[in-house]
């Protein structure tokens, strides 16, 4: 037996689909996407290029836990080739960096 349409029209009032707000995850480590100058440094520090370090993805939800990444994504700042810092915690270090490149997402100019 299938339902009457008197049930499905009753659906028209409701309610709009609301986004959520990104939230980091407990074991997301935080992200910092570095200024130019800050970039430098560590390049000079760890003696290497940008093109050698390990890269992350422009869409990489891991950014969203800089809170500086959406304004600067929102405002067309341009991210691609811009250094990232992670803190993660470790064991034996205490907090342990690791640093990656952005590059562009696929699908993305």
């Amino acid at each position: 037996m299938t339902p009457s349409t008197a049930r499905r029209t009753k659906k028209k009032d409701a309610k709009p689909v609301v986004t959520r707000p990104f939230i980091a995850h407990h074991l997301a480590p935080p992200h910092e996407v570095l200024s130019e100058d800050e970039s430098q440094k560590v390049l000079v520090g760890l003696s290497t290029t940008a093109e050698r370090l390990p890269k992350i993805l422009l869409s990489d939800p891991g950014l969203q836990t800089d809170p500086k990444f959406v304004p600067m994504r929102d405002a067309g700042e341009n991210l691609v080739g811009r250094i990232v810092r992670i803190h993660r915690p470790s064991q034996t270090a205490g907090q342990a960096l690791a640093y990656r490149v952005i590059v562009p997402s696929l699908g993305s100019s």
